[in-house]
């Protein structure tokens, strides 16, 4: 390293989490997860805010309480962007999503 850069601090040779899961090659499905899990706190949030109850969701987005149950749970992951995208929009919210 030169004396102008600043050192880094590995642990087994990795610089930080992003690195590991990088070299495990579960980076992409371990930040899945954690989107889905942030996704279905803040839905599960939002309709705390607007006392609104699972059945009134369910029926306002035109669907079933069962369907509703796996957009909530945060380990369920095969939930598609248009289902997560109309939960938002009962909400009076967007989904939005970036590509970088």
């Amino acid at each position: 390293m030169s004396e102008n850069s600043p050192e880094k601090k590995t642990v087994g040779g990795l610089v930080s989490l992003n690195d590991m899961l990088e070299q495990e090659g579960v980076r992409e499905i371990v930040t899945l997860r954690a989107f889905k899990r942030v996704l279905a706190s803040k839905l599960a949030q939002e309709m705390q805010d607007q006392h609104l109850s699972k059945s009134d969701m369910a029926k306002r987005m035109g669907t079933s309480r069962a369907q509703l149950d796996r957009i909530l749970d945060p380990t369920t992951h095969n939930v598609t962007l248009e289902t997560v995208a109309r939960a938002a929009t009962t909400l009076g919210k967007r989904l939005e999503l970036d590509l970088v």
